[in-house]
C-alpha cells in the first residue's frame, strides 16, 4: 500500500494520510480513541522521580491509595522492577495494549526513563509506548523518544503566553539554573512549542494537556486551543485544577463549565472528554484499575 492509499484523517484542517500503524497507536490507545477506553487497557511505570519545573498546583509529597490524580504512586520502581511487573501485568491482564511513563516526576528529568524505554523496546516491542512530559527537555529528548517507538505523546501546557505561564510556576530548572518568572515561563513555552513541533514532524501523535485554572488561564484557554490545532496536535485534555499547594483557594471549574470549555475548543482541535487523571502507578482500563497502587514487591491482584 502506497502513502496516497492510507486511510485519510483530517488534523488541524489538513487531510492526512494515516498508516496502519498510526492507526493502532489510535485505535489501541485508550486516551486516543473512547472505543479504546473501554477495552483497552494501559500501564503507567513509576520510574520518573525528579521534576524540573514547580508548578502552583502541584504536590507530590504523599500518597494515598484512593487518590487517582498526576504525580502520585506508591513507589518508585528501578528499570527492571519496571520491566518484570510489566511482564506478569500482561500475563494476568491481556487487554493491556498501552505502555506508559508519566511521573511521578517529569520523565524526562530521568535517566531512568531512557533506560526503561530500552528495555521495553528489547523485551515488549509490540504494545504502545507513550510518555507524558512537562515539554522542557522535549527538544533535547525528541530523537531518544523516537529511538526508543515512542509513538504516542503528552504535553502539560498551560499557557501559550508568558504572562500567564508565570503564574502558574514557581520556577523552571533547566541548563544548571532555577528561572524564575516570566523568564522561567518564557523558557518553559519555548521547549514546548519548539518540542510540539518536533514531535508531530517525526509522526508522533501528541495529546496536549491543559489544567483548567480559574482566574488564572481560563480565560487563555481557546487560544491555547487553536495553537495547538495550528501544530498539528491530535487530540486536547482539559483537566480541572486539583485545589492544592499554592492554588489550594481556587475552586475548580464544574462540570459544566469544562464542558463548556471544550465545546469553545472543538473547532480549532480535537477534544478528550474522558480523562479519568491518571495516577503515576496505574493498571487497567481508565477508570477501572486493578488496583490502586501497583509495583513489582507486590502481587498483583
Amino acid at each position: 500500500m502506497t502513502e496516497n492509499e492510507y486511510p485519510i484523517a483530517n488534523v488541524a484542517g489538513r487531510e492526512i494520510p494515516y498508516d496502519p500503524e498510526t492507526l493502532r497507536r489510535i485505535n489501541e490507545h485508550p486516551c486516543y480513541s473512547e472505543h479504546a477506553c473501554h477495552t483497552a487497557g494501559r500501564i503507567h511505570l513509576p520510574v520518573a522521580p525528579k521534576c524540573n519545573i514547580q508548578c502552583n498546583y502541584c504536590v507530590r509529597d504523599y500518597d494515598c491509595v484512593n487518590e487517582s490524580r498526576p504525580g502520585v504512586c506508591s513507589e518508585v520502581l528501578s528499570p527492571e522492577e519496571a520491566v518484570d511487573l510489566v511482564r506478569r501485568a500482561q500475563e494476568k491482564f491481556p487487554y493491556l495494549k498501552v505502555i506508559g511513563i508519566a511521573g511521578p516526576g517529569d520523565p524526562l528529568a530521568n535517566e531512568e526513563t531512557f533506560e526503561t524505554l530500552r528495555l521495553l523496546k528489547e523485551h515488549f516491542p509490540v504494545p504502545i509506548k507513550c510518555l507524558s512530559t512537562n515539554g522542557l527537555l522535549l527538544p533535547e529528548s525528541i530523537d531518544r523518544l523516537h529511538e526508543y517507538d515512542v509513538g504516542n505523546l503528552t504535553v502539560t501546557m498551560n499557557a501559550v503566553d508568558a504572562s500567564i505561564g508565570e503564574k502558574i510556576y514557581t520556577f523552571v530548572e533547566y541548563g544548571g539554573e532555577k528561572l524564575h518568572g516570566r523568564e522561567g515561563a518564557e523558557k518553559l513555552l519555548s521547549q514546548q512549542l519548539k518540542g510540539i513541533e518536533m514531535a508531530v514532524a517525526k509522526k508522533m501523535l501528541v495529546k496536549v494537556n491543559t489544567v483548567y485554572i480559574p482566574g488564572v488561564n481560563d480565560h487563555h484557554i481557546v487560544d491555547i486551543a487553536k495553537k495547538c490545532g495550528e501544530m498539528g496536535v491530535f487530540t486536547y485534555n482539559l483537566i480541572p485544577v486539583i485545589p492544592q499547594y499554592k492554588f489550594k483557594d481556587i475552586v475548580p471549574p464544574t462540570h459544566a463549565e469544562k464542558r463548556e470549555m471544550q465545546d469553545k475548543c472543538s473547532p480549532y482541535v480535537r477534544q478528550m472528554r474522558h480523562c479519568q487523571r491518571c495516577r503515576a502507578d496505574a493498571i487497567g482500563k481508565l477508570g477501572q484499575d486493578v488496583q490502586g497502587c501497583l509495583y513489582s514487591k507486590r502481587e498483583i491482584n
